[in-house]
């Protein structure tokens, strides 16, 4: 098994920013595994932080179901002060959400999974070219190689 290690991705912004997520935690429980990353930026609220949480889970068939979930929290706009002079503290207001789950079946191959993947990586990237599929990251790991963090 591989160690959780930090996730740097970039956003799609103009100009893009480097998102990096460092692994919090990982919870193994019932044959269940839930691994939680975060960015860890010290001018920002916890929970106004994006995260990515990757869930594993057998099912009685012998299915892996993997889930790659990222979320993006979008805080509330706080202006103006109350009668007393107090301005509140911001909230999150929502989230924007982005879920991929994989279904293994027992009987599927490294090559069938990594297909399924890079056909869906480059619909969602809109590729119409030839490229090389990527072999390395948490998400090739785990549909790729069945290779969890740990």
């Amino acid at each position: 098994m591989s160690q959780a290690a930090n996730i740097v991705v970039f956003d799609g912004a103009t100009t893009p920013v480097a998102h990096t997520l460092v692994p919090i935690s990982i919870e193994k429980e019932n044959g269940k595994l839930k691994v939680l990353w975060r960015e860890d930026i010290a001018s920002l609220p916890t929970e106004a932080q994006v995260y990515a949480i990757l869930n594993v889970e057998k099912t009685k068939a012998g299915t892996t179901v993997a889930t790659f979930d990222v979320r993006v929290p979008v805080m509330e706009s706080v202006s103006g002060v109350n009668a007393s002079g107090y301005t509140a503290a911001p909230k999150v207001a929502y989230e924007d959400r982005n879920m991929w789950t994989h279904f293994a079946h027992p009987r599927s191959t490294k090559t069938s999974r990594r297909l399924a993947r890079q056909l869906l990586t480059n619909i969602s990237g809109n590729v119409s070219t030839t490229v090389a599929p990527s072999t390395a990251g948490v998400i090739a790991e785990l549909i790729d190689s069945a290779i969890f963090p740990t």
